[in-house]
């Protein structure tokens, strides 16, 4: 992310410009799945929802930076070096013990899982790790690790089917919406920087909201309820004359805040959803949705100039439609994160209630 994101600011062309983008999207997911893997059942949600805040602090130093630094090329190499530092820092982080042991190098799954335990204060409990022990725990994981794995096995059974596209409409929903409305920022006549510090306050009590419900209620009411919300949201502002600014502005922010909370949920959903030997490619695949939706939230705002209002039709209907998609989903709370594809097919450790 440094090395690309630097080429960035310093590409000749806008073909250069995207090809250094989507090498700097592939370093994205994976920090998220080795937070998620470390830990506890009833930690992931709050460990979750303090990541997305990670976000929300970005987009408050963000339209700080942009106010500072209006040259684009200035303002991507600022937010881009940093990450230097972060690279350096990256040595010192713990490998996915699941991870390693499946692709044969449980020497140092162990190593790193008694590293886990001098840190959390429990060296004796890791000191009585050995490599036996490790092994035993996790045969199934290891045998399943001996068999290739392939995006294919994310269609493979007529379960992991139905979540695959369902993770798949709903990933593409929220960041089709998403950016629908932050192409938008310009048309609400607010001074667009103060509009970027809104947009990223309102994530506060939204992700604040949604760790709550996440925990308490579960991850497919939220996941469901968040995108309803903003939908309806969304199609209301269709309704609002332009001259009710405020009331507009304010239908986009509490849109934007469900939309918040909808990728808050989804992130640990996804992780949840999929087991340990596919997450990494499933969450690939659900990625790949959302920079679909991304780019084709610009294409859709395109027609608004022969039909202003049918973008925002557009945009408000997906994440109703995926809110009601999202239904479909196994319930993932409190339960075991799976291990194995098998366990996948018979619905193992992740709430499959039909």
């Amino acid at each position: 992310m440094a090395a690309m994101g630097t080429c960035s600011s310093f590409a000749p062309t806008f073909s250069v410009y995207c090809l250094f983008r989507f090498l700097t999207g592939m370093a994205f997911s994976g920090i998220v799945l080795n937070t998620l893997e470390w830990m506890p059942t009833h930690m992931r949600a709050l460990v979750g929802t303090f990541m997305g805040y990670c976000y929300t602090v970005g987009q408050f130093l963000l339209a700080g930076f942009a106010f500072a630094v209006p040259d684009w090329r200035q303002l991507q190499l600022v937010v881009s070096l940093p990450f230097f530092g972060f690279f350096l820092y990256s040595w010192w982080l713990t490998e996915s013990a699941r991870w390693l042991v499946m692709v044969g190098r449980s020497h140092q799954a162990l190593r790193e899982l008694q590293k886990v335990a001098r840190i959390n204060g429990k060296k004796e409990e890791g000191d009585k790790l050995d490599i036996e022990t490790l092994r035993s725990h996790m045969e199934k994981e290891m045998t399943s690790s001996k068999t290739r794995h392939t995006v294919v096995d994310l269609v493979r059974t007529p379960v992991l089917r139905r979540i695959s596209f369902c993770l798949c409409f709903v990933w593409f929903s929220t960041s089709f919406a998403y950016y629908g409305l932050a192409m938008d920022l310009e048309n609400f006549e607010f001074n667009i920087y103060v509009i970027q510090l809104i947009f990223g306050a309102v994530d506060i009590p939204a992700k604040l909201v949604s760790i709550l419900t996440i925990t308490y209620v579960g991850r497919r009411f939220t996941q469901a309820a968040a995108l309803i919300l903003a939908g309806l949201a969304i199609l209301a502002n269709v309704l609002v004359p332009r001259d009710l600014r405020t009331l507009r502005t304010a239908l986009a922010v509490f849109g934007k805040g469900c939309l918040a909370a909808s990728f808050n949920c989804v992130f640990l959903y996804t992780g949840e959803l999929y087991p340990t030997v596919i997450r990494q490619t499933g969450m690939g695949m659900a990625n790949t949705m959302s920079r679909l939706g991304s780019i084709m939230a610009p294409l859709v705002k395109i027609v608004g100039e022969l039909f202003p209002a049918l973008p925002f039709v557009i945009y408000g209907a997906a994440p109703v439609v995926s809110g009601l998609v999202a239904a479909f989903l196994p319930e993932t709370r409190n339960m075991a994160l799976p291990e194995t594809v098998e366990e996948g097919w018979m619905g193992g450790g992740m709430g499959w209630d039909g």
